[in-house]
This record gives C-alpha cells, structure tokens and sequence, in this order.
C-alpha cells in the first residue's frame, strides 16, 4: 500500500456544509476503490499566492490517504469534472506526519512565549 497526501482547493463562496459534503465525498470514492481516508484536515480559507477563475482565496481541505495508484486515479478523475473545486494536488510520501497541525491558530499566551525566545 502507498501513502498518499492529498490537498483540495474549493471555492472562496462554499459554505461550511458544502465543504462537509466534498470531504465525505471524496472519502466515499477512496473507500469505495479500497484505500483509507487516514486523517482528514480542514486548513480553511487561506490567500492564494494569484489568482485562479477569478478567486483570491480557497478553501483547503487535506487527506492523507492509504491505497493504491488507482484510488489517486480515481479521485483525480471526480475532482478534475468538479465545478466546486479550483485546484487539487497529490503527492506520495514514504510515512505520514500526524502530530503536527500547520494551519492551527496559535493561542495568544503561545505567541508571546515564542516571541520572548
């Protein structure tokens, strides 16, 4: 089994129920092609670096995905014909990091800490 990260970009406008259903969605099609959804993340919206169909900002949801080369296939294909989505990216890793989060916010008492080091 290959191990799989795997990044969607949605539409600035969709809203948090959509997100929901495209996250169970594309789980649903990883499942059915016998790969594992092994931890989803929900980055939110964030800047894009320029503009794609007139967007500034996207909406990122994240996988990390166990299976074979025909689940990506698979996926890739549904994602390529979604009007929702502006972009999607997959790249292979030898393990998954799952303790760090990227995208969480850090409290306030945790920026002053790093800022006083």
């Amino acid at each position: 089994m290959n191990l799989y990260e795997h990044t969607i970009i949605a539409r600035q406008d969709t809203s948090p129920s959509e997100l929901k259903q495209l996250t169970e969605k594309y789980s649903k099609i990883v499942e059915k092609n016998d790969g594992e959804v092994v931890k989803t993340e929900n980055w939110g919206l964030l800047n894009l670096s320029y503009l794609i169909k007139k967007n500034k900002k996207g909406s990122y949801i994240h996988f990390k995905i166990k299976g074979k080369g025909n689940v990506i296939d698979e996926l890739e294909k549904n994602e390529s014909i979604d009007k929702k989505l502006l972009r999607y990216l997959t790249v292979r890793v030898k393990k998954f990091d799952l303790d760090t989060n990227y995208f969480v916010k850090k409290d306030v008492s945790e920026k002053k800490e790093s800022a006083k080091n």
